[in-house]
């Protein structure tokens, strides 16, 4: 009988182990789906598509008894994953090629899991994944993200102990968002206090994809036309001493290009170092201080407006008047600096102005007839300008993002045949034409406008928006801006270039490049409020915590007077603050937690002193129903007083559910009560 009863045990645990049960089965899954976001765009395509095919494929083998038993096969998958991560990246080094493979050794265990602990283990796993994610994105919705599939982990944890129990779905969730709720202060004491390196809180190991820049040390024909429909950005930037910024267009000054091509510019390979005088320009109304936020892009390019003298730490200001960073940027770089609007005095030396009128090896002589034209009449360089200008104003130029394809030799074929082109090709065949007159130019590569968002207080700036410009040499003003692309697309200089290429669409002068519903539908006020909400929470997670690096934590500790002595001091001090919190937590636990019978019963303890006082003594042993009846005959005008302390201590001490009196309710019959023989 014993042998068939073990028998029989030992059938229900074996079943118990090959089974993982269904609820917490959909809260794993739905965890893995949340880290999902993060592999997209990421990683190669194939990875999150088979990480998919893998969970479908879970639900479908669970019910039916079947797993991934083959040793052999398993090796076999885990060999073909490996080249192709080779395959896809080329190498296997690297963030990217090791996380890919860990998601494929995950979905392996998920196919291959079929026990208790195999199911701890994916939970285990997905953790990891889960910190990976964030390795590869710290965008604000991946982040959510995988906030969201880290508590779903810890739910499906739940509801696996709690077993087949009924009751509502949502309770392990709810025992979750308690666990979270309690873990949540010291989460925000240690990444407040803890010490850290100046890395911030950005995770990513490698460069960024630098092709999602609309940046480079060379301007060819399409380049910047190709960034046209691209949302990433490129920077924000606030006006401390303004609330919307100047007024006129904003020319965010990057990068000043001399070597010329006809339609194709370079910039020095190694910029040169300018004087740093300029950081001691007199302020003025027409000085403006900038805070501008810089998204990570691996190279060494930064950002102000025209023109910028008050120089950042880390940074140099290079000949040209732009800023260039010491070491590439990586992380979110936060700065400010000054630039003014009027110019800044300077002279042209005698190698500055051989650069500014070098000319390509070949020039077409139609291309130096017309050159010739624009200087014929009168040298002054502001009338050469000025018949340039009028020039691209008046031939039939138009303005668009797919001009057709050019080479860097085709400035006959721009000029005089299609003459269709976006702003690197009006910039780079005006400074061309400029030179062959014989004026001095060069090209500057930047950003122009941006989107104000009022909810944050900033602007916007996105790859979309990055744009060229010349600078032509005026005697008595020095170097001075010049945007052809203004004369052919007029209104471009005050609005960017989403908002122009809305209002070509809505003028009639421009195709829409996408459906009719999706174009009203991004203009709807609601809309417009939803994307600026969002865009001012991307902000402050960019600046509040991805921004809060080691220079940082030093400012908020000076303002809470602790002394950052070095990380051993910090750490202790920390821990001190979390031992306290800890104990405050537990006497309040204590507290809350603290059994109602203890007060009900020394309410009955009172009301026995009360009759021991008068001669009837509870023995040990005795229990409150006898112990009522014998103090009710020795107190027999008390009686009914004893009788009914004694229920309702009864029923609040001992009954099943809540009693219909109150505890304070009780409280009051004990302090009234009196007897006497």
């Amino acid at each position: 009988m014993s042998t068939s009863v073990s028998r029989s045990s030992r059938r229900t645990q074996q079943w118990r182990d090959t089974a993982i049960p269904r609820r917490p089965l959909l809260w794993l899954a739905a965890a893995l789906l949340f880290t999902l976001p993060a592999m997209f765009g990421n990683l190669a395509s194939w990875v999150p598509f088979l990480f998919l095919l893998a969970l479908a494929m879970k639900f479908w083998m669970e019910p039916r008894g079947y797993r991934l038993r083959s040793t052999i096969l398993k090796l076999i998958l885990a060999a073909v994953t490996v080249g192709a991560i080779f395959l896809s990246y080329a190498t296997l080094k690297g963030i990217e090629p090791a996380v890919s493979f860990l998601a494929v050794l995950v979905l392996i265990k998920i196919l291959e899991a079929h026990t208790a602990r195999e199911f701890q283990a994916i939970v285990m796993m997905a953790w990891v994944l889960c910190l990976c994610g964030f390795l590869l994105s710290q965008d604000l919705a991946i982040a959510l993200c995988l906030f969201v599939a880290f508590a779903l982990l810890i739910a499906a944890l739940i509801q696996f102990h709690r077993g087949s129990s009924p009751g509502p779905f949502w309770i392990p969730l709810a025992t979750t968002l308690k666990l979270l709720a309690q873990a949540g202060p010291l989460v925000v004491l240690l990444f407040l206090l803890f010490p850290r390196i100046n890395i911030g809180f950005l995770l990513r190991i490698g460069d960024p994809h630098l092709a999602k820049t609309g940046f480079s040390d060379r301007l060819s024909p399409g380049g910047i036309a190709a960034l046209a429909n691209s949302t990433n950005i490129a920077f924000r930037a606030e006006f401390p001493d303004r609330r919307t910024g100047p007024g006129g267009p904003l020319y965010w000054r990057g990068l000043v290009m001399w070597h010329c091509e006809g339609l194709e510019w370079r910039a020095p390979y190694a910029p040169a170092s300018i004087s740093d005088s300029f950081q001691q320009y007199p302020a003025s109304d027409k000085t403006i201080r900038q805070r501008i936020t810089i998204a990570p892009h691996g190279a060494r390019w930064m950002f102000a407006l025209d023109r910028p003298f008050g120089i950042p730490s880390g940074a140099m200001l290079a000949r040209g008047n732009y800023l260039y960073s010491v070491q590439p940027i990586r992380k979110p770089r936060r700065y400010e600096v000054l630039s003014s609007t009027d110019p800044i005095g300077e002279e042209l030396g005698a190698r500055e102005r051989r650069e500014a009128l070098q000319l390509p090896a070949s020039i077409s002589p139609a291309v130096r007839e017309l050159a010739a034209s624009l200087a014929a009449h009168d040298s002054e360089p502001r009338a050469t300008v000025t018949r340039a200008l009028q020039f691209f104003r008046t031939q039939g130029f138009r303005y668009s993002l797919s001009p057709g394809e050019y080479n860097k030799n085709d400035l006959e074929e721009f000029l005089f045949r299609r003459r269709t082109g976006f702003c690197e090709h009006y910039a780079a065949s005006f400074a061309t034409l400029m030179r062959l007159a014989g004026i001095p130019a060069r090209v500057v590569v930047g950003y122009l406008g941006g989107e104000y968002n009022d909810l944050g207080g900033f602007f916007l700036v996105r790859q979309a928006d990055t744009h060229a410009w010349c600078e032509v040499w005026i005697p008595e003003n020095g170097w001075t801006r010049i945007d052809p692309t203004s004369v052919v697309a007029p209104g471009r200089a005050n609005l960017d270039l989403s908002s122009f290429l809305a209002s070509r669409v809505a003028s009639g002068e421009m195709a829409a490049g996408r459906s009719a519903f999706l174009t009203r539908l991004a203009r709807l006020a609601l809309v417009n409020q939803i994307r600026f909400i969002w865009e001012a929470l991307n902000y402050q997670w960019d600046t509040r915590v991805l921004g809060f690096d080691a220079d940082v934590q030093d400012v908020l500790l000076t303002s809470l007077g602790l002394t950052n002595g070095g990380p051993f001091p910090l750490v202790m001090q920390v821990l001190i603050v979390i031992a306290a919190l800890l104990i405050i937590y537990a006497g309040w636990m204590q507290l809350r937690t603290r059994p109602r019978a203890d007060r009900v019963q020394a309410l009955y303890e009172r009301h026995c002193q009360k009759l021991a006082r008068i001669g009837v003594q509870r023995d040990p042993w005795e229990g409150p129903s006898d112990f009522a009846k014998r103090a009710a005959q020795s107190f027999p005008n008390a009686s009914e007083y004893v009788r009914q302390i004694t229920e309702t201590y009864i029923a609040l001490r001992y009954a099943p559910g809540p009693a219909a009196i109150s505890l304070d309710q009780f409280a009051k019959e004990i302090n009234a009560f009196t007897a006497h023989r």
